[in-house]
């Protein structure tokens, strides 16, 4: 066979093989849609009735017709009948002014991008993104929006993984770029090194927020500054900060048990005195950046372990010895919006 030959055939196999995964991905989601079908839809009530109160915005996870959409219930009913936009999203964050959505188009070839939207949930704008999403934050005005995805194809990363935080304004204006290349201060010394990650921003006001530097195998509660460009160390061993209403408590997960496996629990620190906070009957296997209901209760997601891609919002008082408490059913991703 002539080159020209094996060419041609080469071409046509592949043709053939992508038309086939098309129309598997087709017929596969044409099934899952119908399954959903079939499944009861949670209690609805319209977005008017409660989009002008306090509110718990979230990604709605029961497996019917509106899974991933974007959800609310009030602040005063987490377990009434919720609300459903009609925007899908992997995460959400929200405030009065709009919301950051983070979102995979699945296909062929699966691409990811950010959607920031008004507060009727129309598009502003959208830009893509370099990974999967994993974080999204606004700023408490709703004017910063930060964005943390995971990526591939850093040298240094042999093992574990490897993320891309960004911070912008929200609309589609200026852009800080990767926090990567800002300035890490630890204890008081600037560093360098080419191993740092950042993940899971949490703002202050329009020029400070914390965030999470994982390097040399630790992570560190860093303090950032837009205008200076600079990430200085606050704490050792935090992950994915969320700062209280009041400003004065920072939340974040702890690997209990890092000897061994990755154990995450809730801690609390008291900005003011550093005293840190264990909450020794929180969850154990978090994966979520957790929300602030109030001053004195965070709200996280957590899966149900019998019922895959379902997940639940729970809540805990930040004493120690608090007991978590199911809060809203089949939700994740959840964000307090109080104006």
């Amino acid at each position: 066979m002539s080159t020209r030959a094996r060419v041609v055939s080469f071409v046509a196999i592949v043709v053939v093989l992508v038309v086939s995964a098309g129309v598997y991905v087709l017929r596969e989601g044409t099934e899952v849609r119908a399954e959903r079908a079939a499944d009861p839809a949670a209690p609805q009530a319209p977005v008017a009735a409660i989009e002008d109160g306090p509110r718990i915005v979230f990604r709605h996870t029961g497996l019917d017709n509106e899974y991933g959409v974007v959800a609310m219930v009030p602040l005063d009913d987490p377990g009434g009948p919720r609300a459903f936009t009609g925007v899908s999203c992997d995460r959400v964050a929200a405030r009065s002014t709009g919301a950051s959505c983070l979102v995979t188009d699945t296909g062929i070839a699966t691409t990811y991008e950010a959607d920031e939207l008004g507060p009727d949930w129309e598009p502003v704008d959208t830009s893509g993104l370099p990974g999967i999403p994993s974080r999204t934050r606004l700023s408490p005005d709703g004017s910063l929006v930060a964005t943390t995805v995971f990526v591939s194809g850093h040298s240094y990363m042999s093992t574990g993984f490897s993320t891309a935080t960004e911070v912008h304004e929200f609309g589609g204006g200026k852009r800080w770029g990767n926090l990567e290349k800002f300035q890490l201060v630890i204890d008081g010394e600037a560093v360098n090194p080419v191993d740092r990650n950042i993940w899971g921003v949490t703002f202050v006001d329009d020029r400070t927020f914390y965030a999470t530097v994982g390097t040399g195998g630790t992570t560190w509660l860093v303090e950032g500054d837009l205008a200076a460009r600079t990430l200085t160390s606050v704490s050792e061993h935090a992950e994915c900060p969320s700062l209280s209403p009041d400003g004065s408590k920072v939340a974040f997960k702890v690997d209990v048990d890092p000897s061994r496996r990755i154990v995450w629990q809730i801690a609390v620190l008291d900005l003011a005195t550093g005293e840190r906070t264990l909450l020794a009957k929180g969850p154990r296997g978090l994966d979520d950046q957790v929300e602030w209901l109030d001053d004195d209760t965070l709200l996280y997601g957590m899966p149900r372990a019998d019922d895959a891609g379902v997940t639940d919002v729970w809540s805990v008082d930040t004493t120690a010895d608090a007991e978590p408490q199911l809060l809203i059913e089949q939700a994740w991703s959840p964000t307090v919006v109080r104006d």
